[in-house]
């Protein structure tokens, strides 16, 4: 973020993916302002207030789940919030990775900071040092149903707060009890409701989608680069971009990568060589690259316009409106981000699929001047026929993940919550799906490299010859078989490091290239 940038003011300040990341990633300071701690402090003395007068409140003076006729004592209300982080604390697997629960903890700051919550300032301030100090909370990746929110890794991710669970320093795990007493500081004694609002709502859900909305960005951007460049490859024709068969059927999505494709293309002399060639029209993984990356181009904007709204929303139960008024709802159910990550995980998944089908076409030997496979002396050699095998693999698996986890709901808490989301799961499985997909387009770039190298001496347009180049500086022209797996870790470090899209964006400001499509800040931002 530029310098002057002023930091982001939890609670008040609208939150985006692009931001959450930053803040999440240290590239950008957060801060509770005074109006923010006010709204927070008022909202903490209501629930006192609750709390002395003894009316019964979901969460506050009564038990939780299928225990919320179980009336509490004001004796017991601190030790209840302190029980509920302790038996929710059942997450299970791997855990998730340290960026995963930084953006828990930015987003349940910004949550509780909007202050409906009845959490105290000292205990957003201990969440606010935690992100500060790189004390990093271990959350299992397992174990929400994804409502009531995420209850067993938001239980964990809080656990620290209270001198238990354990926490990442680096690259170095430690019990949080241990971390705090080197430190100088107390576990926190947890005041009415904090328990409950720690580990009420869809953080664990909206991290993921966040994380998805970034790298499914990556992965559309360079899809369209590699197809460009397989275009080239295989001499497949421009027609099928032109902008006004597009204006007949005018998806957003579709319309800016058909607009991207002809940017690419311009200029180039491998158009040209065949232009009055006698072929009719090019497969559809050639032919129909706006309509299936546009359409995955749309469901990655729906995901991203369902969680600007999640990132800026108070998912905890019961909401504290003031005094007078609690409501018990259900802004906690994972549903609305649930149903958008399915619909992106199958977005994602035909993103490599029909990268798939390139790799496959261009291996066939059917294209004037390319050999079958891509290699000159086949049969001695096998040339590119087991890279394709890989990214079929990788195609398969992701379509057995497309099953839309919100489509399955299981009864818990003895029926009380007898329908959930399952969202968690659909996060997990759309970023189990994009690594996936990184990984063909990897395949890809390199099969489009060896085929855009057989087109010489004919040139492609600037950034094309640009982003070859690239290639090249990584990952030699292949004249006979070598082990080719070390090939595809270095096409999948330059799809992981997003150098394309640095290097597109590098031209586009420097006005060599023009790139811009009137849809960009739709597409291109988050």
């Amino acid at each position: 973020m530029p310098q002057n940038t002023p930091p982001f003011a939890y609670g008040k300040d609208p939150l985006t993916a692009g931001k959450a990341l930053a803040l999440a990633r240290g590239e950008a300071g957060g801060v509770l302002s005074e109006p923010v701690l006010r709204k927070v402090r008022a909202s903490q003395q209501a629930v006192e207030a609750i709390v002395a007068a003894g009316d019964p409140v979901y969460g506050v003076n009564t038990g939780f789940g299928p225990l919320c006729t179980t009336r509490i004592s004001a004796a017991d209300t601190r030790q209840l919030q302190l029980n509920i982080l302790k038996s929710h604390s059942v997450g299970v697997g791997q855990p998730v990775r340290q960026e995963i629960a930084r953006l828990m903890l930015v987003l349940k700051l910004h949550a509780l900071a909007q202050g409906y919550s009845g959490v105290r300032e000292q205990t957003l301030k201990r969440i606010l040092w935690h992100l500060e100090e790189g004390i990093i909370p271990v959350v299992p990746s397992q174990g929400s149903v994804g409502a009531s929110g995420d209850l067993a890794p938001l239980a964990h991710l809080f656990l620290p707060l209270i001198g238990l669970g354990e926490v990442q320093c680096g690259e170095t795990t430690c019990p949080a009890g241990e971390v705090l007493t080197a430190r100088g500081m107390e576990p926190l004694a947890l005041g009415p409701k904090e328990g409950l609002a720690l580990i009420n709502g869809t953080q664990f859900i909206a991290a993921h989608a966040v994380v998805v909305v970034e790298k499914m960005h990556s992965c559309l951007s360079q899809a369209d680069i590699i197809g460009a460049m397989m275009i080239e490859g295989l001499q497949g024709s421009v027609k099928p971009f032109h902008k006004k068969l597009h204006q007949l059927r005018p998806f957003q999505g579709v319309q800016h990568v058909a607009g991207r494709i002809r940017s690419l293309l311009k200029g180039s002399e491998i158009l040209e060589d065949h232009i009055d060639c006698d072929r009719v029209q090019d497969p559809y993984s050639l032919r129909c690259i706006p309509q299936v990356h546009g359409a995955s181009r749309n469901a990655w904007l729906h995901l991203k316009e369902l969680v600007e709204t999640e990132l800026n929303a108070v998912t905890d139960n019961p909401v504290i409106i003031d005094e007078a008024l609690t409501i018990s709802g259900g802004n906690f159910h994972g549903q609305p981000l649930a149903m958008a990550l399915d619909y992106a995980c199958l977005a994602a998944s035909e993103l490599g699929n029909i990268s798939d089908r390139r790799i496959y076409l261009a291996l066939e030997g059917n294209s004037t001047g390319l050999p079958a496979l891509l290699m000159e002396n086949t049969g001695l050699n096998s040339g590119y026929m087991m890279l394709q095998y890989t990214s079929a693999a990788l195609a398969s698996e992701n379509k057995g993940l497309c099953f839309p986890a919100s489509a399955d709901s299981i009864p818990t808490s003895m029926g009380q919550e007898d329908h959930v989301s399952m969202g968690s799961i659909s996060g997990r499985k759309a970023l189990r799906v994009l690594e996936n997909v990184e990984k063909i387009l990897a395949i890809e770039l390199l099969t489009a490299a060896q085929a855009f190298e057989f087109r010489k001496p004919l040139k492609s347009g600037w950034f094309l010859e640009q982003a070859h180049a690239l290639v090249r500086r990584r990952v030699a022209f292949a004249r006979e078989d070598r082990v080719f797996a070390t090939d595809i870790e270095k096409g999948l470090e330059i799809i992981r490091s997003r150098e394309l899209i640095g290097l597109l964006d590098s031209f586009s400001e420097t006005k060599k290239l023009s790139l811009k499509t009137p849809l960009d800040p739709l597409f291109e931002t988050y």
